[in-house]
């Protein structure tokens, strides 16, 4: 029996994560799927954002399965007292260094993106991002009142060598099981960091001299996600970069509501590695509560978490065959729904997902 730390969160988190597990019970019976609090539903409780006991069950636990993590009434508290905090610890003290997220427009979808059809039909990309180092975690970071009685603030963006490296060589062993081409990002022609980034991309290339390596800066990069999209296979970038430029491959997608993640690091057992597995899509407030959030990146996040954290390839493509059979059909929810079409609400999305598993 594998245990499963659920964390929901905050804002559409438990209702997204409750038809990941779901699922996930449909394709498993041995997996026990434990829940815990953190973030807002935490600091509600009058507890930190990252309890003790929710982190003793994720310590014995064989994956993360989270929600989201953020509330508004939070937004003026420093970090360590934002439901933000949890996440970032989870992170940075499980050492969860690459940042998965693959981009795939399923068919039938393409009429849902921002894009022209034509340019999205059949898009299959992957991002890889480090996320334990760069802005979000160098040191100083803080404001401050300076001398001259004038409030600054600072933060660091900080790379060691081997960090980079460990992130280059994911990149490249997806590309070896892809298309065999990386763009690697970075914005090498004003940040020292990202002028190592660069050198240290390069000589880890030539270790896996099959993939074919292209260097944009961040600017172009964006650039090109919107006007041609179809040239990318795996994207590989620093963890701000990552943040921004995933978000935006979303919505090339149709949704945000579309794209998993798994966060992965070098805590693992054969060919299992404990990792965390959430949507992208944040809280969104404004429709928490309502039934109509879209469960499909939560849903996908769980076909991850077989994947990787569970070693079970047959039945993480069972759920993302599920997943692509549902869209085919026409169930939408109200994210996607076009020209007039019924949208279907979270819970009516999940049964279509779950009717269409293959047995």
């Amino acid at each position: 029996m594998s245990t499963i730390a659920v964390l929901s969160g905050d804002g559409i988190g438990p209702e997204v994560v409750q038809c990941a597990v779901r699922v996930l019970r449909e394709v498993r019976l041995d997996v026990e799927c434990v829940e815990a609090l953190v973030g807002g539903a935490a600091l509600r409780a009058g507890k930190p954002p990252l309890p003790d006991d929710t982190r003793a069950l994720c310590d014995r636990s064989a994956a993360i399965l989270f929600g989201a993590v953020g509330l508004p009434e939070y937004d003026s508290k420093p970090l360590a007292e934002r439901p933000e905090k949890a996440l970032f610890s989870l992170r940075h003290d499980y050492e969860l260094y690459a940042n998965i997220r693959p981009v795939r427009v399923f068919p039938g979808l393409e009429g849902s993106s921002s894009l022209l059809p034509s340019l999205v039909q059949g898009l299959d990309l992957i991002v890889v991002r480090e996320l334990t180092g760069g802005i979000y975690f160098g040191q100083p970071k803080e404001r401050r009142t300076a001398a001259d009685g004038i409030e600054e603030a600072v933060d660091t963006m900080f790379y060691r060598a081997p960090e980079i490296e460990r992130i280059a060589r994911v990149a490249f062993e997806f590309a070896q099981q892809r298309r065999r081409h990386v763009t690697s990002v970075d914005k090498q022609n004003i940040l020292e960091t990202s002028g190592l980034w660069r050198q240290v991309v390069e000589q880890t290339a030539q270790s896996f001299p099959a993939v074919s390596v292209t260097h944009l800066l961040v600017d172009n990069a964006a650039m090109q996600l919107i006007r041609r999209p179809a040239q990318f296979d795996v994207i590989l970038t620093e963890n701000m970069f990552g943040d921004i430029l995933s978000d935006e491959a979303a919505m090339l997608t149709g949704s945000i509501g579309n794209l998993p993640s798994a966060s992965l690091g070098t805590r693992g057992n054969g060919n299992r590695r404990f990792g965390m597995y959430e949507p992208i899509s944040g809280t969104a407030p404004d429709i928490a509560g309502k039934g109509i959030a879209n469960p499909t990146a939560a849903i996908l996040s769980a076909a991850l978490l077989l994947r990787y954290s569970l070693d079970d390839e047959p039945a993480a493509r069972r759920v993302e065959q599920a997943v692509e059979s549902a869209f085919r059909s026409g169930a939408r929810t109200a994210d996607l729904a076009r020209g007039g079409a019924r949208a279907l609400n979270t819970t009516e999305f999940t049964d279509v997902v779950v009717a269409r598993l293959p047995r």
